[in-house]
């Protein structure tokens, strides 16, 4: 099959064990971000495969019309929110959505907590500029550790603060308060409250339509002066403008950032305040992590080369 993979950032995959998967195949790949319709429909004018990562590359109708070779999507992870699967449908396109790994995304979520708490960033240039010991910062020992949704990677990130010997405090969908329950976290009365009480607040939340925009500019104005929030989940997950208003006022104090309305990101708001720390959507990017997603995208388009299909989301194509 003619293969495309757009936007490898870090010229990563061929590199990858999984990669041999795909010996055979005509594959190209690309490790810039293009985003106009016109040159991607260039670039993938003769595929007959996309391999996305992530979320990185939209495919819209108008894209897919242009399109008439292209017969499969195959997705690195879960997430298809960037995906017309309808559109895909109508042309007789098939995706196929895998898995991955939540240990690699709780892992940076912690390193962002630690970072920001005891201003590390900070310090580290501080000690390269000659500065010695410039700021002081905050432990996490006895403090409250917000958790906003009880998924995968919230349930981590709810042990390392256990772990640490924080105060967990749960908020999310009844189902999720039920399983931390169980777990032997407590739950927040309300989201109000959880931003109120949290000394340190992580987001774990799916984007959909529902929770799009389910963080307020009120909801940061209740937190606490001192308090850090932590995002590795979605930006939209935040109303628009809301964190850096709530971030130039005060409340929450600081904040730890993986993620953005628009990636790749050139420049951002966020990067030019003092009080945050900015890190370039690395959650998922992890060889390990990278080795699982790729490998089951590499599967997926294997099986349906061989007319055995796996994962597909709209199979009504298929028939």
């Amino acid at each position: 099959m003619r293969i495309v993979i757009p936007d490898d950032y870090q010229n990563a995959v061929r590199s990858l064990d999984c990669f041999h998967k795909l010996a055979g195949h005509d594959v190209t790949i690309y490790d810039d971000s293009i985003r106009e319709p016109e040159l991607l429909a260039q670039r993938f004018q003769d595929a007959e495969a996309l391999v996305l990562i992530r979320e990185r590359t939209a495919i819209t109708e108008p894209l897919l019309a242009r399109l008439p070779r292209l017969k499969l999507i195959s997705q690195t992870g879960k997430g298809i929110a960037h995906i017309d699967l309808a559109a895909c449908t109508r042309h007789g396109i098939a995706v196929a959505a895998g898995g991955g790994s939540s240990h690699s995304t709780a892992e940076l979520t912690w390193g962002l907590v630690l970072a920001a708490m005891r201003h590390i960033p900070q310090e580290v240039a501080a000690l390269k500029a000659g500065r010695w010991q410039s700021t002081i910062g905050l432990g996490l020992h006895g403090r409250t550790l917000g958790i906003f949704g009880y998924g995968q990677i919230g349930r981590i990130v709810a042990g390392y603060g256990r772990a640490f010997g924080m105060n967990v405090l749960v908020w999310g969908r009844e189902s999720s308060l039920a399983r931390a329950r169980t777990d032997g976290f407590a739950t927040a009365a309300s989201q109000r409250a959880l931003f109120e009480q949290s000394d340190v607040l992580s987001l774990h939340i799916r984007l959909t339509q529902e929770t799009r925009g389910l963080v307020t500019a009120s909801d940061l104005a209740a937190m606490k002066p001192s308090a850090l929030l932590v995002n590795s989940s979605r930006a939209p997950l935040i109303e628009p403008g809301a964190l850096e208003q709530a971030l130039r006022a005060g409340r929450p104090g600081f904040a730890a950032v993986d993620v953005y309305e628009q990636e790749p990101v050139k420049d951002h708001p966020l990067l030019h305040l003092d009080n945050v720390v900015c890190t370039p959507h690395l959650g998922y990017v992890e060889k390990d992590s990278y080795e699982l997603y790729f490998s089951i995208a590499f599967d997926q388009l294997l099986a349906f080369a061989s007319g055995k299909p796996i994962n597909i989301l709209n199979p009504q194509v298929l028939h």
